[in-house]
């Protein structure tokens, strides 16, 4: 279907938009101004979506409101912070973006206005995970599951089955076969993270993910070749992603399948109206658009493919089509996001020390463990040094710490080490090196 904006267009706000940070004045403002020449309102929306799924709102939306008139400001969630932070809020009227920190941080700094709007057939809650804020600011548009990108014909070389939950990852057989993202530099990924800390417990969780980053293969960092890419190439039979990721490469012919685990998470996407907003009524307007049936609808094209926030819409949908509140009575989203939300800071500078920081090394220490447990030797000692969390669930949980990681927002630059990493970096090493020492002396 040929895209329904003018694409030299777009790329015109693309770039306005990220001028935005060389230049004192808010751009917003100047887009705004173009808008009223054409006779319709403006409304500006701040959003780190792609064109495709913008444009096909944007054709919609202004068809449903003529007298309104969409303009984009792009911005991805650690830039779109500052931007609305400015004064004025940088003349948007509308945030909607996937990034569930930025949005409670501005509702702390009391950026929004209350929505406004009905909620008839939208639910409160998925599983644990809440859809609206407890204050009515703002709510989910759309959510992305968390699972596993497979190749099911690089799995059957192998001889693997396609896995059902996280701890699968852990066995020798997936050694090298698995794409990881980096949480200190992938958007999506802290979630993911605290999604098996969660579910299988502290000391457990960390444990699971050790091993499964001692499997790892390849680490996916922002801006690197996506984990589809890996994973369609057969270079790596699996990768830890979203969903919407795989569906897109799959829409294009890629060879994948997307495998939800029993133990789920969901991140969803949300909107909010901003306090500043110069045209609130044509911001409230576009936020109950995009919560409608038909707004919802458009999530669910083959081109788009997210998961609605309507329940009803998905009885219209394939049965195919993954459907999270059907999994959800199963228990398949337990995770908390709430009690997530203020630790995934802290969680992703702990898994960079512990498992991304000399991660080559971490890897063969794995490999040299299984090789002596294969042999039937008793590696209790070296397992529990290279799977022991740095940090205790309490001292996680102390609020002075997870502030000192608050503004590590998705795809943010984490900058230099603090006191507090440079301490966990050491005793990560020497829990290698301890480690390391260990299978030595077993002839490991």
């Amino acid at each position: 279907m040929k895209n329904p904006l003018n694409p030299r267009r777009r790329r015109f706000l693309a770039t306005a938009a990220g001028l935005g940070s060389l230049l004192a004045a808010p751009l917003a403002a100047p887009l705004a101004a173009s808008a009223r020449t054409t006779g319709r309102q403006p409304v500006v929306v701040v959003t780190s979506y792609n064109d495709e799924t913008f444009s096909r709102f944007e054709a919609a939306f202004e068809k449903a409101n003529p007298r309104y008139k969409l303009q984009l400001v792009w911005r991805m969630p650690h830039d779109a912070l500052p931007y609305l932070r400015q004064p004025a809020q940088g003349g948007a009227d509308v945030y909607w973006s996937a990034s569930p920190r930025t949005f409670a941080a501005l509702a702390a700094d009391g950026a929004w206005q209350p929505l406004g709007i009905a909620r008839d057939g939208l639910p409160e809650n998925i599983g644990k995970a809440r859809l609206s804020d407890a204050d009515g600011l703002y709510t989910a548009t759309e959510m992305a599951g968390y699972g596993f990108i497979v190749n099911p014909g690089a799995l059957a070389k192998l001889g693997l089955a396609e896995p059902k939950d996280w701890r699968d990852l852990t066995a020798p057989a997936y050694a090298g076969q698995i794409v990881m993202p980096i949480p200190s530099r992938v958007g999506f990924a802290p979630v993911m993270v605290d999604i098996l800390l969660q579910a299988y417990g502290w000391e457990k969780g960390w444990a699971t993910w050790s091993a499964i980053a001692g499997n790892a293969g390849t680490l996916m960092d922002r801006g690197s070749t996506f984990v589809t890419d890996e994973v369609a190439s057969g270079r790596r039979a699996l990768g830890l992603s979203i969903d919407f990721f795989a569906v897109a490469a799959i829409a294009n012919g890629a060879p994948l399948r997307f495998a939800y685990p029993a133990h789920g998470g969901l991140n969803p996407a949300h909107i909010a109206i901003t306090k500043s907003a110069s045209n609130p009524e044509g911001a409230r307007a576009f936020a109950r658009f995009v919560l409608s049936a038909a707004g919802q609808k458009i999530l669910t094209h083959s081109d788009i493919h997210k998961l609605p926030v309507r329940p009803a819409v998905y009885r219209e949908l394939p049965a195919a089509y993954f459907n999270p509140f059907a999994a959800a009575e199963k228990g398949a989203f337990d995770y908390d996001g709430e009690l997530g939300r203020k630790r995934l800071g802290l969680l992703s500078a702990l898994f960079e020390q512990m498992l991304i920081n000399s991660h080559g090394e971490l890897v063969e220490l794995w490999q040299r463990l299984h090789r002596a447990e294969a042999a039937g030797k008793n590696v209790a000692a070296a397992r529990q040094l290279l799977e022991s969390p740095l940090i205790s669930a309490a001292e996680a949980d102390d609020p002075a710490l997870q502030r000192q990681f608050r503004n590590r927002l998705e795809g943010s630059d984490p900058g230099s080490a603090g006191a507090s990493e440079l301490v966990w970096h050491e005793r990560s090493q020497a829990n290698r090196t301890a480690a390391g020492r260990l299978l030595q002396e077993m002839g490991a």
